[in-house]
């Protein structure tokens, strides 16, 4: 367990993180992420339960390893880079600590910040860059480190689309060159989806699911977990609350359906329609030329029955709390 001023931030959270894996966190504000991706790192010392480091005890049982033993890298939401350094210092820096030569050092900060196409800001200081330029200096520090845990907490958020799936595929091709493992904080269900072998899913301090992308996109737990996951609607079938996803029902079919609204997303248009259970999302390729009134019947595909019994505070509570590479 984790307080915050005597208010629990996190209860009974037990989690695993094997050697090249990536866990996901996914939840809104407040749920615990960062408290987490703290307590793991070494930030925040928990009330409770006890963290563990390739099996080692880096917290718990009154005692606690200080941040920098840890071999642990840290990518924040707001990167706190030294402002007397240039980027490419900044990024040399870990190397050099690592016994890495001065010129070897230099290369690969320069490599790396080219990757992330800031690699023309090399000799600039912090004051000098703008958000997003520090943000991806900060990555590149990061993942200069070569630890055996990495620790992102939202790092794409201030990142614009290209360079997030610059970032994206970086941090993913240095996991597979060095089997590192890592845990992912976003509030982004399609990011967490995309690049994690595992997703947990926090609300308010607790883990309600953990499985893989497709478990808790196609199986969610609870109503809760279906909205946060992705988009799709929850009808009043005859078998209970069913999830049916955008992809999970077609126009033209059997389906009685009137359609209520129209919104063009660019690649594909979402289309709202009323049908007996409740408001049905579909969406169909490029922009519609259907009207807004008209009818519109439909086909079922695929569904989720929720459970029955669960709802958003229906989840068993776990035991302690643990989180590392194993």
């Amino acid at each position: 367990m984790v307080e915050h001023d005597g208010v629990p931030a996190l209860r009974g959270v037990d989690l695993h993180v094997a050697t090249g894996e990536v866990l996901a966190l996914l939840g809104p504000s407040g749920s615990g992420k960062s408290t987490l991706l703290d307590t793991v790192a070494g930030f925040v010392q928990p009330c409770s339960g006890t963290v563990l480091l390739d099996g080692r005890e880096v917290a718990g049982s009154g005692r606690t390893l200080p941040p920098e033993r840890r071999d642990v890298a840290v990518v924040f939401q707001q990167n706190a880079l030294w402002p007397h350094l240039s980027a490419a210092d900044t990024v040399a820096y870990p190397l050099r600590r690592r016994g890495v030569p001065r010129e070897v050092a230099r290369r690969q900060a320069a490599e790396l910040l080219e990757r992330l196409h800031v690699g023309h800001l090399s000799a600039r200081r912090p004051a000098e860059l703008s958000g997003g330029e520090q943000q991806r200096v900060g990555l590149a520090r990061a993942l200069a480190r070569g630890a055996s845990l990495y620790l992102f907490d939202e790092p794409t958020a201030h990142l614009d689309m290209h360079v997030r799936d610059v970032f994206l595929q970086e941090m993913a091709e240095r996991q597979r060159a060095t089997g590192a493992a890592a845990v992912y904080s976003s509030h982004d269900a399609a990011e967490a989806l995309a690049l994690a072998d595992r997703v947990a899913l926090l609300d308010a301090g607790r883990v309600v699911q953990v499985g893989t992308p497709q478990e808790v996109y196609d199986r969610p737990v609870h109503e809760w977990a279906a909205r946060l996951t992705g988009p799709g609607a929850v009808l009043d079938l005859p078998e209970g609350r069913v999830l049916v996803r955008p992809e999970w029902a077609a126009a033209g079919g059997p389906e009685p359906g009137r359609l209520v609204a129209l919104r063009y997303r660019g690649p594909w248009t979402d289309l709202l329609v009323e049908t007996v259970g409740g408001v049905l999302l579909l969406r169909e390729p490029g922009h519609s030329v259907r009207s807004v009134g008209q009818p519109l019947p439909w086909r079922l595909l695929h569904r989720w029955v929720l459970p029955a019994a669960a709802d958003r505070t229906g989840a068993t509570p776990q035991p302690s709390t643990a989180a590392g590479p194993g």
